[in-house]
């Protein structure tokens, strides 16, 4: 098996983790856990893969995707008891996620050919827009909206691997090296409480 496409096995196994907690956190049923586990595992890339008209979309295309989400809610409804307690669980499968479907998302704008730029939206995309859907549909905020820094992580990832692409280094060392950079800003930013700056409400109201 190829080492990045079992990276982004174990990334889809990871978010799916994640999407399943926040389900059973908010008292969903079994259904309701396998959509909130789902949409949270492949809806970046699938948005991702509509916006490049690419096909077939990322699921659809491989039925691995499938199983490892089910394997994963099965292992989350097992285990709940040891993992969701964990305060960093959450962050560290979230991080997990993010760090591998940015770069998965800017390698694949670059197979297409889009321009460097686009092709870092569309790792952002895939990082974040799992995350956003399954908060929405959870009645949460967003997370890349608040608190943490979240997006910018992906963001300075997604420019590291554009930046060292054309030394034409291993690819395999590229990926961890980019993904690194991603988690290491994400814990120091929430080790540290670090945040973007919020705009406040006088600013309105003058």
């Amino acid at each position: 098996m190829d080492v990045i496409y079992a990276i982004d096995i174990a990334g889809t196994f990871a978010f799916a983790i994640s999407g399943a907690l926040v389900a059973i956190r908010k008292k969903f049923d079994v259904f309701g856990v396998i959509i909130i586990a789902f949409v949270t595992a492949v809806g970046g890339g699938m948005t991702r893969d509509v916006l490049i008209n690419a096909h077939p979309i990322n699921w659809i295309g491989d039925i691995n995707y499938i199983w490892t989400i089910l394997i994963a809610v099965t292992a989350t409804f097992l285990f709940r008891s040891k993992i969701a307690p964990l305060r960093k669980t959450m962050f560290l499968f979230d991080t997990i996620g993010i760090s591998v479907f940015t770069l998965l998302g800017v390698q694949k704008g670059l197979s297409f050919d889009l321009h460097p730029f686009i092709a870092l939206v569309m790792g952002m995309s895939s990082a974040v827009m799992g995350g956003v859907i399954r908060d929405v549909l959870t009645n949460e905020i967003p997370l890349i909206f608040h608190k943490e820094i979240y997006a910018s992580a992906c963001l300075a990832g997604g420019i590291v691997y554009l930046l060292l692409y054309p030394l034409h280094m291993n690819e395999d060392l590229l990926f961890v090296i980019s993904a690194s950079i991603i988690v290491i800003i994400r814990t120091i930013a929430v080790q540290y409480e670090l945040e973007l700056p919020l705009i406040k409400k006088d600013v309105f109201n003058k």
